[in-house]
Parts: structure tokens; C-alpha cells; sequence
């Protein structure tokens, strides 16, 4: 599944548009690579998100397509 739709479909960020912006400015980083938002991402990537000053960072437990918004967090795991 591509980052950026991991990323809305796993609620980090709340719309595609906005997780495609955060990778294209850099901060997005997947196994401590910057990351493309078409980055394929797979169980076991750790994915860290900068948000200016804080920074968010998970590991990849589930990729599926659609999920409910309460099992959404199923799919990482804080680091």
C-alpha cells in the first residue's frame, strides 16, 4: 500500500492530501529515510512523522485497505 494512503487509512493524518504534503516537504521518514508518498509500505517499516517541533514515531503492524475508525489504531504501533 502506498505511505501516503497508509497514512489516512491508519487516521496519523487525517486526509491523503495533507500525508501527500508532509512526505513531498520531507517530513515523513520510513526506516529513518526520507520517504515518496508512493512508497510501498509493508508490515515491520517504522514510520516517523515530524510535526514542527514534536515528532510521531510507529511501527507497521497491519496494511489493509479499509479499516473502521475504532480499529484503526491496530495498524501501529508507538514506538
Amino acid at each position: 500500500m502506498r505511505l501516503d494512503k497508509f497514512l489516512k487509512v491508519s487516521r496519523l493524518i487525517k486526509r491523503r492530501t495533507v500525508a501527500n504534503e508532509a512526505c513531498d516537504a520531507g517530513r515523513v521518514l520510513v526506516n529513518d529515510k526520507p520517504a515518496k508518498a508512493s512508497l510501498n509500505v509493508k508490515q515491520g517499516d517504522t514510520i516517523e512523522i515530524r510535526f514542527g517541533t514534536s515528532a510521531v514515531k510507529v511501527e507497521v503492524l497491519d496494511v489493509v485497505e479499509t479499516v473502521k475508525k475504532d480499529e484503526a489504531k491496530e495498524l501501529y504501533r508507538y514506538l
